[in-house]
């Protein structure tokens, strides 16, 4: 299993990043994906989550970046991704994109960093 995430880097509050992540080595398809966060001195936070459903896929955010990130996955590109838009400086982190798959896996991280 190899997930790899880009898009970070430095931008200024209420501006906007999409973070990719490019998965490889399981069925991309039949597993929930979601983006973590982890920032200096605290816990790993989950973001957001999508599984797929019958009728389309299903979506979860955490209250302090729901109406601001859109979480979304092209399963033909083996890609999950994470649209990030008003951003605030207490968003700074690095962002993990994470499976279901086995046991879980973890990619290796990207730094968001939010200041003027």
């Amino acid at each position: 299993v190899q997930l790899v995430e880009s898009g970070g880097g430095l931008v200024q509050p209420g501006g906007s990043l999409r973070l990719s992540c490019a998965a490889s080595g399981f069925t991309f398809t039949n597993w929930r994906m979601s983006w973590y966060r982890q920032a200096p001195g605290k816990e790993r936070e989950l973001v957001a989550t999508i599984s797929n459903t019958v009728t389309g896929s299903s979506t979860d955010y955490a209250d302090s970046v729901k109406g601001r990130f859109t979480i979304s996955r092209d399963n033909a590109k083996r890609s999950l991704y994470l649209q990030m838009n008003s951003l605030k400086p207490e968003d700074t982190a690095v962002y993990y994109c994470y499976t279901t798959f086995q046991y879980g896996a973890w990619g290796q991280g990207t730094q968001v960093t939010v200041s003027s």
